[in-house]
């Protein structure tokens, strides 16, 4: 996962210019930095715990307007949380809104305590994948929603585009794709800290149309503080 973050006083950079000179160093930093977090919903949200709420509200309203019956209506059969973690968002989202919901993330330990974390309901989650999303695999058409929140600064564009496209194989008729995430104000913005980078929308925008998707609904999360990075949600097909 990349936590909501305070924005930094630092140049920006085009993905070529910033490019991961490791692919695999990159990533293997990534899991290592995870793996010293601990697993809480204050470790998940990078010190933010208290955003939780707010976050969950504004991701509720946004998706609701998409799922129901009839014409174009995406269903609320299953889901699954990408970059998942504890299961915050399968707990406080997907879970009261869907029959069933999947988890993926790199860190086994997250996933272990999904299982006491999301107590009884824990029973109508069907998978948790230990997996990094570069090389997940979702399965053909199992999926009403996929939710990517705060995780693809953790893929390098290329990964991003290619999952992407996997996301879109994976999706139910009317089946959405969410990605909600931190943007730069411009070009693109690393972090060595939790090796993983920050994108600005137009960065974006071109990776999304590059995996074929079409944007139909975007939005900026509102009430967050003012030090970290805007937070935009963008639904996909």
């Amino acid at each position: 996962m990349v936590v909501p973050k305070v924005f930094p006083h630092t140049t920006n950079y085009g993905m070529e210019d910033c490019l991961i000179e490791d692919q695999t160093t990159f990533y293997s930093k990534a899991e290592h930095y995870w793996k010293e977090v601990p697993p809480t919903v204050d470790g998940m949200l990078g010190g933010y715990g208290s955003i939780s709420n707010i976050d969950i509200n504004g991701s509720k309203k946004f998706l609701q307007k998409f799922l129901g019956e009839g014409q174009g209506k995406t269903g609320t059969g299953c889901a699954l949380d990408c970059g998942a973690g504890i299961g915050r968002i399968t707990k406080r989202l997907l879970l009261p809104l869907f029959r069933t919901v999947d988890l993926v993330d790199v860190t086994q330990e997250f996933l272990d305590k999904a299982r006491s974390y999301l107590g009884d309901e824990a029973k109508r989650v069907e998978n948790y994948f230990c997996c990094g999303l570069q090389d997940f695999q979702p399965q053909p058409e199992r999926y009403d929603v996929i939710w990517i929140q705060w995780v693809i600064g953790h893929l390098t564009d290329d990964h991003l585009v290619e999952f992407l496209r996997r996301c879109r194989s994976g999706l139910r008729p009317n089946g959405l794709i969410v990605v909600k995430d931190n943007v730069a104000f411009e070009g693109v913005i690393p972090d060595d800290v939790d090796s993983s980078v920050c994108r600005d929308l137009n960065v974006l925008h071109r990776l999304v149309a590059r995996a074929g998707l079409n944007i139909i609904c975007e939005e900026q999360q509102q009430n967050f503080p003012e030090e970290i990075y805007q937070v935009h949600t963008l639904a996909l097909r």
